[in-house]
């Protein structure tokens, strides 16, 4: 039985070193969820562990699986009849929880899983625009109706039933600086060059000179980042980049291939 305080709610996380961010989360979910399952990398040595427990978690040391495997196997562990799946630097509000407390309180659930908008905060700015939202994520779910699929390293919560729509923001505190994020777009490419030319796609005209633009001008204007100040602009101008460096490199992989024949 849980404690009347409780609800029947699994939060389960993957981290890797996340001891500076990861109580902020666990302090969002200690109240009111029955359970805390958060598995970390065996080459985890900040103490990440130790802030885990300090919060009742349980603690669960694993060897690098992958995106995909080690999600599941965070699932896995969890014993509640629901499940919630947290990344280290987010919060639940406090409007989030209460939606969530009348969805897993419902003697005959409607839904197999809910999702709910995420809001990032993004050098000293919350982002209430442009592509960065309403990023809708599904990440509630009945246990035993869902597993994490998809292909690495973006995976995706596959549903076996109806998903239902929550209002309130879980808040991301995405990426602390732009040095940070740019260092990240050629890694998180990778996977997609690999998927592309697995294909036998290449990069034309419309992928390098008109998918950039078009995708600043949706983001700036069409879905109102200009209203973001200059993080907006940024984050718009940034996405075109991406798509371009995205593009380009497959035409570089495309190349590096011909004169390797």
């Amino acid at each position: 039985m849980n404690p009347p305080s409780k609800l029947p709610v699994s939060v389960c996380i993957i981290a890797g070193n996340e001891a500076r961010r990861i109580g902020h989360t666990l302090e969002s979910v200690q109240a009111w969820t029955s359970e805390i399952v958060v598995v970390i990398n065996d080459t985890v040595s900040d103490g990440t562990d130790k802030v885990v427990e300090s919060f009742g978690g349980k603690v669960f040391r694993e060897p690098w699986k992958g995106f995909l495997n080690q999600k599941n196997s965070a699932s896995d562990k969890c014993t509640q009849p629901w499940l919630l799946n947290l990344d280290a630097d987010e919060v639940v509000t406090p409007e989030l929880q209460s939606e969530i407390a009348a969805a897993v309180s419902l003697e005959k659930p409607p839904f197999a899983a809910y999702e709910f908008p995420r809001c990032a905060f993004y050098c000293g700015r919350w982002i209430r625009h442009g592509d960065w939202y309403p990023d809708r994520v599904l990440r509630l779910w009945r246990r035993g109706f869902a597993k994490w699929g998809g292909i690495e390293p973006h995976t995706k919560l596959e549903v076996n039933g109806r998903v239902g729509r929550l209002r309130s923001d879980l808040l991301h505190f995405t990426n602390e600086s732009i040095t940070r994020q740019i260092s990240k777009i050629t890694l998180n490419h990778v996977d997609f060059v690999k998927r592309r030319r697995a294909g036998g796609k290449s990069a034309g005209f419309v992928e390098l000179a008109l998918r950039p633009p078009w995708r600043f001008l949706r983001a700036y204007f069409f879905r109102l980042g200009f209203l973001d100040g200059w993080q907006g602009f940024y984050i718009a101008k940034l996405s075109a980049f991406s798509t371009l460096t995205r593009y380009t490199m497959v035409r570089e992989a495309e190349t590096e291939e011909q004169a390797a024949k």
